[in-house]
């Protein structure tokens, strides 16, 4: 019974050292499923890179050779100014980041990311230690 009270709700375990929760690092900055998520937006840009060209010149060997080029430049890149946004930051940041930019652009799909949750109020903040 007492081994169950070190585990939290997340599934994290709370007597271990902070660095072993965390997401490794795989490749430029990037945890694993933000380099999936690179990979994934680069490389559909590469093909949709590649699909025009490939019709132009009549060779389909273009659109594959396009989605190789533009999954090694998105890494390359997307991981270095990943990098540079995420320094000093907390682990959570960029994921926050993204659900706020989605539930303050685009209100309808609040709801499925959990941008309800988020404090989206803007205006002034006082902590009530005026003076009278």
């Amino acid at each position: 019974m007492s081994e169950l009270q070190h585990i939290r709700a997340d599934g994290t375990v709370a007597f271990l050292p902070h660095r072993l929760n965390r997401h490794p690092v795989v490749v430029r900055g990037l945890t694993a499923d933000e380099l999936w998520v690179c990979c994934g937006l680069s490389g559909a840009g590469g093909f949709l890179a590649g699909v025009p060209l490939a019709w132009l010149f009549s060779t389909i060997a273009i659109a594959p050779t396009f989605v190789v080029l533009g999954v090694a430049f998105g890494v390359f890149v997307g991981g270095g100014i990943l990098r540079r946004q995420k320094r000093g930051r907390p682990d959570t940041w960029l994921y926050r980041q993204l659900q706020w930019r989605i539930a303050t652009r685009y209100p309808l799909m609040a709801g499925w990311i959990g941008g309800h949750a988020l404090i989206t109020r803007s205006g002034h903040w006082s902590n009530r230690r005026a003076a009278r």
